[in-house]
């Protein structure tokens, strides 16, 4: 069997779930507790308290199985600072909301600052120094692909900072993050060790992680990721993407994250135009469901089928 990802996960998936049990007391011990909104589920106020920051031991997990496999596997190195770069972001905004008692972290212009210097830095490496290129797979065109000129560089911004936030946005509730990513992370640790493409060590390291933090994460929560793991997450879903020339497939494979982000536009823009009227009993979409009468793990277990099956027409699809 193939030691390039079904390793990387187990040593993945053994760090987070022994760092759990150690982490979470220590992250009550600080008082990292997670703030609930009072605007929110009535059902979440039982939540408040409970240790957020927990993406601390996600990074851990995928950063101590990388070590091992990055000397033979490079290609892995972009999706890994990727992966890092916005969960230092995510780490900030949680540290200032929780230690600094700001409530909104970093301020949107910082938020933003940070989120375009990692993309742009990725941008480069896929510019100058990769030989992977721009070109994109199409879905259901036999493997055809399509060159879109400068305006890759416009739209990999866009599929980055979509990804991004809309990860962000789908992690509020237990596991829902955490299970919509794992089969994502399935899908890509396939369909890159299929290709021969070099970089499932990182693909099969999420994997794992995500597997033991997920044994912590499942309702009724023991720690959350916060935005520590929610922008780690989207950064590594976007950069695979990319790796692999899929930024296409998230469409397909992403479309909770999409359809999170895009609930939360809508509401906004229908807020706006009419003064105050709601699209939605709120956003983003799963609150929505949530107010519906469905429980937490009714919505989690939708959208983790839903983003299961969808990863299956993506395989149709390649």
């Amino acid at each position: 069997m193939n030691n390039s990802f079904v390793m990387p996960a187990l040593i993945a998936f053994g760090v987070s779930t022994a760092l759990s049990p150690v982490v979470i007391p220590f992250l009550k011990k600080l008082k990292f507790g997670q703030n609930v909104r009072d605007d929110g589920p009535q059902s979440h106020l039982k939540k408040s308290g409970t240790p957020t920051m927990g993406g601390v031991i996600i990074l851990a997990g995928i950063l101590a199985s990388c070590l091992f496999y990055v000397k033979d596997y490079p290609k892995i190195m972009p999706i890994l600072l990727m992966t890092l770069g916005f969960g230092i972001i995510g780490f900030l905004d949680d540290y200032i909301k929780i230690v600094k008692k700001r409530s909104e972290g970093l301020t949107p212009r910082q938020k933003m600052f940070g989120q375009l210097l990692v993309t742009a830095v990725f941008a480069f490496y896929m510019l100058k120094i990769s030989d992977v290129g721009l070109e994109m797979l199409v879905p259901f065109s036999g493997g055809k692909f399509w060159d879109i000129g400068i305006l890759a560089v416009p739209l990999m911004f866009v599929a980055i900072l979509g990804t991004v936030n809309g990860a962000n946005f789908t992690d509020g509730l237990d596991g829902l993050a955490s299970t919509v990513t794992v089969v994502v992370a399935g899908f890509f640790t396939f369909t890159a060790s299929a290709a021969g493409s070099g970089i499932e060590p990182v693909t099969a390291a999420v994997l794992g992680s995500l597997m033991g933090f997920l044994l912590f994460n499942v309702y009724p929560a023991k720690v959350f990721m916060g935005d520590t793991g929610s922008l780690a997450l989207g950064g590594f879903v976007a950069a695979t993407a990319y790796m692999l020339r899929m930024p296409l497939f998230i469409l397909i494979v992403g479309i909770i994250y999409l359809a999170e982000v895009i609930s939360v536009m809508l509401q906004v823009t229908y807020f706006k135009k009419t003064s105050g009227k709601r699209l939605f009993k709120m956003a983003p979409i799963h609150h929505h469901f949530e107010l519906c009468g469905w429980s937490e793990t009714r919505v989690v277990a939708v959208f983790s089928i839903i983003t299961a099956v969808l990863c299956l027409v993506a395989l149709l699809a390649l």
